[in-house]
């Protein structure tokens, strides 16, 4: 399994590009992750670069503690059954300043993108 780890940043409103192989298939995705203030919550949108075609609208980016929360799972009838892999928010500290990515701590948090995780 292969995971890319997205670049973020502390900025609210945050758009690239990633280029992932996914079960073996390669895919380019623009991602946009935005802070929307009144809920205090990050959010990800994702598109296929390609074509333009929007396939994940404002998830909320919550965190994984002990269980495996996969944030993509909801989306793997996408692209012809293909899905769009798994996606997690983990800690990148011990003991971050929030539960799930917040205004300023962002960047406590590694987000994972890669291969479909089966558990």
């Amino acid at each position: 399994m292969t995971y890319a780890i997205l670049p973020l940043t502390e900025d609210p409103w945050q758009v690239f590009t990633v280029d992932l192989t996914i079960n073996g298939a390669p895919f380019h995705a623009q991602v946009d992750i935005r802070y929307l203030p009144a809920p205090d919550q990050w959010y990800l949108s994702i598109w296929d670069h390609a074509s333009g075609e929007m396939l994940v609208n404002q998830i909320p980016v919550i965190c994984s503690y002990e269980l495996v929360n996969d944030l993509l799972v909801p989306f793997r009838y996408l692209r012809n059954g293909a899905g769009l892999g798994s996606l997690f928010c983990l800690r990148n500290t011990d003991e971050p300043s929030t539960p799930d990515p917040a205004k300023g701590d962002l960047t406590e948090f590694q987000i994972l993108w890669g291969d479909t995780f089966d558990d």
